[in-house]
């Protein structure tokens, strides 16, 4: 994979996002933190990226499919459109109602189905291969893994000093690609890939060394995952330290002190790097957390 050739295809479409130094965050905690905010984007969501650099790296498609819980479907479609090509997202039944609006805003077809997105995967692939069109998987495809890495690219041109990375994983292609991209210029930094308790099939599998497929319930859409992609694992176990698991307790808190510590609106997805740095002795330490997203409903955020 070729991360350098990533950045330099998606930078006509969007500036790198901020990474920032969270003074609050950083007091608390007796580190450097800094945040990387991927909600800065057309979809509030990193997944732009990933979906756009497939499309980019093989062009001529006549249309796309995909299956998601909604950030890369959103992903996906905003892709879809910029390409001029027409996309198929389909969504498992009861998908997050804010994701799936702004799905339809960027004027894809959305299917609704399945009791969970690796169900609704397995139909996504059917129709894709009986109609002839490309399927972009968020966990088996090298373009949206090499896309996702230019995140890790702009932290690791930014920041002379790294010494921890907390990156949220779901299928694994964000964790995996960004570890692999600050590997090149900061080969010392720790990276850890963090998880919801209540979806630990990629964690699980991380120590594993193999796929293991686990039940997917929780609060946090973006880190479902039942069934693990092999091509995300492979690079999950090459590149990041260790996997490990937040509770939705931990993530609603989380999510909460990203609001007020960092003054950045996040889904528990989004602030799932911000959870584990809680948990840790971080001091003295240069720490990297990434929100990844900010499509949250309005009954969660007024939970939090």
């Amino acid at each position: 994979m070729d991360v350098a050739a990533a950045a330099a295809r998606l930078a006509p479409f969007a500036p790198p996002t901020p990474l920032v130094r969270a003074l609050l965050l950083s007091r608390d905690l007796g580190c450097d933190l800094w945040v990387k905010n991927e909600t800065v984007s057309p979809i509030a969501s990193f997944k732009w990226r990933g979906a756009l650099n497939d499309l980019l790296r093989q062009p001529g498609t006549r249309g796309v499919v995909t299956s998601s819980t909604g950030n890369h479907g959103q992903g996906v479609a905003w892709a879809a459109g910029v390409s001029g090509v027409p996309a198929h997202i389909f969504l498992p039944l009861g998908a997050n109602p804010t994701k799936r609006a702004k799905i339809a805003l960027l004027g894809a077809t959305i299917h609704d189905g399945g009791h969970d997105l690796d169900a609704a995967k397995e139909t996504a692939i059917a129709f894709a291969r009986e109609e002839g069109l490309r399927f972009i998987d968020d966990g088996e495809s090298e373009g949206v893994i090499e896309g996702a890495a230019t995140i890790g690219h702009e932290i690791a041109r930014q920041l002379q000093r790294i010494d921890v990375v907390y990156v949220p994983m779901g299928s694994g292609s964000l964790a995996s690609g960004v570890a692999m991209a600050i590997r090149e210029q900061h080969p010392r930094a720790h990276i850890v890939a963090v998880q919801a308790s209540g979806s630990p099939a990629m964690a699980d599998s991380f120590h594993a060394r193999r796929p293991v497929e686990r039940p997917a319930e929780t609060i946090a859409d973006g880190l479902i995952c039942r069934v693990p992609a092999q091509l995300a694992l492979d690079q999950l176990i090459e590149f990041v330290d260790d996997a490990i698991t937040a509770t939705d307790d931990e993530l609603l808190a989380a999510a909460r002190a990203m609001i007020l510590g960092a003054h950045i609106l996040v889904e528990p997805s989004g602030a799932a790097g911000l959870a584990a740095a809680m948990r840790g002795d971080l001091r003295g330490k240069s720490v990297v957390v990434i929100a990844t997203g900010a499509n949250i409903t309005p009954e969660l955020f007024a939970t939090l």
